[in-house]
């Protein structure tokens, strides 16, 4: 006869309290640790009860490896989990961003700053279907997935994660949960965690709470915040992920008034969970619990027993698992962390493994593999980058240039490095953490999606760097100059200048001055500008859009109208950040919600 947990007929609760009533210390501490995938092996998951495996950023089982590959390394994973006393399958975690960005072949939509600028929160909550179903075509089951901070501060190298500086765009844009893990039966509890089948994932929102308000921008930092601007700016969010049965919420690294948000009892337990009803498990972030003490890892027993004890469920260890278990071990039977708080930790993890269908399909659907990547993702992909397009500039006073472009121009220069190249296309969180350029993925680029929408009969010359000499005697109809940030993620993307790499200020320079030319920005973030505005027929920012670029030529060159307003306010000089909406002085060069039209095209 079947155990009470392993029957499908009974209640998700029964099962739970079944299995929980049934486990040791050892297989409740198992479940709270999650490790990376470079030190998990069958027989790590069977000695020490494992219940949840991550890939860091650019952890793969191979370079370039397939979906089947894998689902193979998960699977293989999982039949470990399974053959332990009780079987508890392990949840498997990935940073699926913007799509199933660690995995080669994964369709990359744009960053989520981008996605902000669409107002289109329907779409959003398409790309939310689409990435899980990528993310399930490797055998996946778990993505850390929507980032719904709110960004205050471009400086800070998280900003593109962010969908606006707004709260009340954020909250929109929290739709993504229900592409994510699948649309809410009638009637279904505020709180509960829901994921609908095995198209759809885990989600976590993240990260709880404050991160994108840090004090100068700066990875990690603290800020002194009023109450009025936690609970009005960076809370509001989170309500409408639990109104969305978010699975799973990740506490992030920042500190609030001196205090790690991990460390944050009265955050975690009584306004998360309590006041705001929250029924899914609190992850930490890489790490997290070790940098509740400055340098980290100092007394790292007693940063475990406050993180714990202020609400955390599992913690991402996630390579010194011996030692996290060992103390946490010591912590259970000293009385300092109490059975009834494990029980909690461990029930609300139970839960979710249960709700997402783990118990009865642990394994990898291989009928899901060809998903990756596949043409109605890329297509969806493809709109969302029209439809995040701002145009900040277009001249009405050039004789020879105005958007759209010609498409039957006789001969016209695309320029710059960014115009021939996925990974600055794409930014950080792509194939590795930081991002990295080149031909990191399957794609189409910007040069690429020109060359295919003008006439055959144009010629399109290209070049990456300056040339006085064939800007000067080319004789161009018009040129594409596509400039940017290099990619970056937290910690190496805080930049304190947010000015335009000198190469591509060269290229402004340069080919602007002798050419009539539309330049196209790259960057996760608004830059310096202003300076080079006099230079350009028109500006875009096209954010980082991802492996899809052929959207940009869809919109340069008139086959769909500008659709994107501005997600945040764009600054003159840094001078004048931290600069919101809403502010006192407030005095953009282009303000929230901007966004011109050339009246021409299909709408998005």
């Amino acid at each position: 006869m079947l155990p009470p947990y392993k029957d499908p007929a009974n209640s998700i609760d029964v099962r739970v309290e079944d299995l929980l009533s049934r486990m040791t210390l050892a297989e409740k501490v198992g479940q709270m640790t999650q490790i990376e995938r470079t030190v998990a092996n069958a027989s790590v998951i069977q000695t020490y009860f494992i219940g949840s495996i991550l890939s860091g950023g650019g952890s793969a089982p191979a370079m370039n490896a397939s979906s089947i590959a894998w689902a193979d390394m998960v699977d293989e994973f999982q039949t470990a989990a399974l053959s332990t006393r009780l079987g508890i399958p392990i949840i498997y975690g990935i940073d699926a961003v913007h799509g199933n960005n660690n995995v080669y072949g994964a369709t990359i939509f744009p960053h989520n700053i981008g996605l902000g600028a669409t107002r289109d929160a329907d779409l959003v909550q398409r790309i939310g279907a689409a990435t899980a179903l990528e993310v399930r075509a490797t055998g996946i089951h778990y993505a850390f997935a929507p980032c719904i901070s709110v960004c205050r501060d471009p400086r800070w190298g998280r900003y593109y994660e962010c969908f606006s500086e707004d709260p009340r765009l954020v909250q929109q844009m929290t739709r993504i949960i229900l592409g994510l893990q699948g649309m809410l039966p009638e009637g279904h509890p505020k709180g509960v965690p829901h994921v609908g089948g095995g198209f759809n994932v885990v989600a976590c929102a993240k990260h709880y709470i404050g991160d994108g308000g840090t004090a100068r921008g700066i990875y990690g930092d603290d800020k002194e915040y009023a109450y009025n601007e936690l609970y009005q700016v960076h809370i509001p969010p989170y309500h409408d992920a639990i109104s969305n049965s978010v699975s799973s919420v990740m506490v992030s690294y920042t500190s609030w008034n001196g205090l790690k948000m991990c460390a944050s009892q009265s955050l975690i337990s009584t306004q998360l969970k309590q006041k705001m009803g929250f029924q899914g498990f609190t992850i930490s972030d890489w790490e997290a619990v070790d940098c509740i003490t400055s340098p980290p890892h100092v007394n790292y027993r007693e940063s475990i027993n406050v993180a714990i004890n202020a609400g955390l469920d599992m913690v991402m260890v996630p390579i010194n698992y011996k030692e996290f278990i060992s103390h946490i071990n010591v912590l259970v039977n000293s009385g300092q962390i109490s059975r009834d708080r494990m029980d909690d930790a461990v029930r609300r993890i139970l839960r979710v493994k249960f709700v997402a269908g783990l118990f009865e399909k642990p394994m990898a659907d291989r009928s899901l593999l060809g998903m990756l990547g596949n043409e109605k993702h890329r297509n969806i992909a493809r709109e969302a980058v029209r439809k995040s397009l701002v145009l900040l500039k277009n001249s009405k006073y050039s004789s020879n240039l105005k958007l759209p472009l010609s498409k039957s121009a006789r001969k016209i220069l695309v320029a710059g490095r960014h115009a021939n190249d996925i990974g600055l296309q794409c930014g950080g969180w792509t194939m590795t953490w930081q991002g990295t350029s080149g031909d990191i993925s399957i794609g189409t680029t910007i040069l690429e999606g020109i060359k295919n929408t003008v006439s055959p009969i144009t010629q399109v010359d290209y070049i990456m760097c300056p040339d006085p000499g064939l800007t000067s005697s080319g004789d161009y109809s018009y040129a594409v100059v596509v400039v940017g940030e290099p990619p970056y993620a937290e910690m190496l993307g805080d930049n304190k200048n947010l000015t335009i790499p000198q190469e591509g200020i060269d290229l402004i320079q340069n080919v602007c001055s002798r050419l009539d030319s539309v330049v196209v920005l790259i960057s996760g973030r608004p830059l310096v500008v202003e300076p080079y505005l006099p230079l350009m027929n028109s500006l875009v920012a096209a954010w980082l859009p991802g492996s899809e670029g052929q959207g940009v030529a869809d919109v340069l060159f008139g086959d769909y109208d500008f659709h994107g307003k501005l997600p945040c306010t764009w600054f003159r000089t840094v001078d004048q950040l931290p600069m919101n909406f809403g502010d006192e002085d407030y005095d953009p060069l282009y303000p929230y919600n901007f966004g011109l039209t050339t009246g021409v095209g299909k709408a998005g």
